[in-house]
């Protein structure tokens, strides 16, 4: 159970076995899967009065499937990820070690002995399948701030912050991503920075880089998640600005042990695969959307629940081969789906949804899925052993579930191929019969190719 109340600003509480480490002692308990699963879960109020409601009211009511949010335990190995990555920034650093490191940093020396590296990562994917709503959801249910007053019979009066999400400016400027995490540290702890150092512009890089650099060891940062980190790559293809605050990044995690983890979609790949350490520093999960597997069929099952039409149209194989084919097994996408179908419904008078609504649904919403998707793990293959079966209370089989959480592809050999998506109809022409005679059946059936064509008169054997 964790000690601390659902709260993000919260003042500190000591337990661990990290003695004289206080930022360590009070970081929060790792939730279980369970745990995690139960807090993530929301679902939208089904009105009391629906079958007397009008069509209008009824896709009015529609719009509630903008709260549901179906738990999958790829979003554990996500929180899992950035929990460590927060407690490895604390890690191994005493109450000394910490003003060393900042005494070094005043004096302009490079990070000291003393200094961790933190544990930097990426988290990839295909648009839509939940990373940005997963990290937001799972860093609600830590403290952002723990506030220290006393520790161990004496005054300890400082803010830790565990971490702070910033997005990654469209113009890949350093500045600007300086100006973003004051605002964030000053929402965070209620502070003025942003005003006192960012506002007036006249900012230069160097000090706005050691300014940070400074901040974060001030306020004890864990983590700075970076979201839409593929911005760079477009602003890298157009002015050549990459490679100076991907810079930063790395000398922010190497001078004040603070992490940093990179969110976007497989675009960003470029940018990590150019050099070795980017490689090294950017580890983490690659993920592609769903398979048509049974994993799928639970969470179409769950969003089928939530039906405002007139009747309930039974989850029939083809409507959800139909769906899974239209949407490449992407949630946000099912959903778009499956909300639009039931508002052509509503509009046509039709009793329920059909095969025709979600082609409309479709058509209308311009959907379009590639056909190839950047090398990764379907998140519908990340499953946790013995954590939350009841969640899984369908899927059987080994090659529905594994017995333990999957691997994601690295930033080491993701740089290689595509992957083809999945679909659960298969594509192409169906294969013409061929007669037991044709050449094709008879080489693919194992006949000996030179008897069969000497038997069947199309060969001969030459005389000299």
């Amino acid at each position: 159970m964790n000690r601390y109340p659902n709260l993000l600003h919260v003042p500190a509480q000591y337990e661990g076995s990290q003695r004289g480490n206080p930022f360590s002692e009070a970081m929060p308990e790792m939730l279980t899967c369970k745990e995690l699963m139960d807090r993530l879960a929301s679902t939208p109020l089904r009105p009391e009065n629906l079958a007397d409601m009008s069509s209008a009211e009824r896709r009015t009511a529609l719009t509630g499937l903008n709260t549901l949010f179906i738990p999958m335990d790829y979003m554990y190995a996500i929180y899992d990820t950035l929990y460590r990555a927060m407690l490895s920034s604390y890690s191994n650093l005493t109450l000394i070690n910490i003003v060393a490191q900042q005494n070094n940093l005043f004096l302009g020396r490079q990070a000291n002995q003393f200094s961790t590296q933190a544990e930097s990562c990426s988290i990839l994917g295909v648009p839509g399948i939940g990373k940005t709503s997963t990290i937001r959801r799972c860093l609600q249910l830590i403290p952002q701030v723990i506030e220290h007053t006393e520790y161990r019979g004496e005054q300890l009066f400082c803010k830790q912050v565990l971490y702070l999400m910033v997005e990654c400016p469209s113009d890949c400027s350093v500045k600007t991503l300086a100006c973003s995490i004051f605002a964030a540290l000053d929402r965070a702890i209620g502070s003025r920075y942003f005003d006192q150092l960012g506002k007036g512009g006249k900012l230069s890089v160097s000090t706005a880089t050691t300014q940070i650099k400074i901040l974060c060891m001030t306020h004890h940062i864990g983590l700075i998640l970076v979201d839409e980190i593929q911005n760079a790559v477009t602003t890298a293809q157009r002015q050549h600005q990459t490679r100076p605050l991907v810079k930063f990044l790395v000398e922010l995690t190497n001078d004040t042990s603070t992490g940093v983890c990179f969110i976007g979609t497989g675009l960003a790949e470029e940018i990590f695969v150019e050099q070795e350490h980017l490689r090294r520093r950017t580890r983490g999960l690659r993920l592609t959307p769903m398979k048509p597997d049974a994993v799928y069929r639970k969470f179409l099952a769950t969003l089928w629940q939530n039906q405002y039409t007139e009747e309930k149209a039974p989850l029939t194989d083809g409507l959800a081969n139909k769906i899974y084919d239209e949407s490449g097994g992407i949630p946000a996408y099912i959903t778009a789906i499956f909300r639009e179908s039931q508002v052509h419904a509503l509009m046509t008078g039709k009793r329920c949804i059909d095969a025709g609504c979600i082609r409309f649904a479709v058509d209308a919403l311009g959907l379009f899925v590639p056909k190839t998707f950047a090398k990764g793990i379907p998140i519908s293959e990340i499953c946790i052993e013995n954590e939350a079966e009841e969640f899984r209370d369908i899927i059987s089989g080994d090659d529905l579930c594994c017995t333990q959480t999957k691997k994601a592809n690295t930033a080491d050999d993701s740089d290689a191929t595509t992957c083809k998506r999945s679909y659960a109809v298969k594509r192409g022409r169906k294969p013409i019969p061929r007669d037991k005679d044709d050449i094709l059946s008879a080489f693919l059936g194992g006949a000996d190719a030179v008897e069969f064509l000497i038997a069947n008169g199309m060969a001969q054997i030459g005389v000299e």
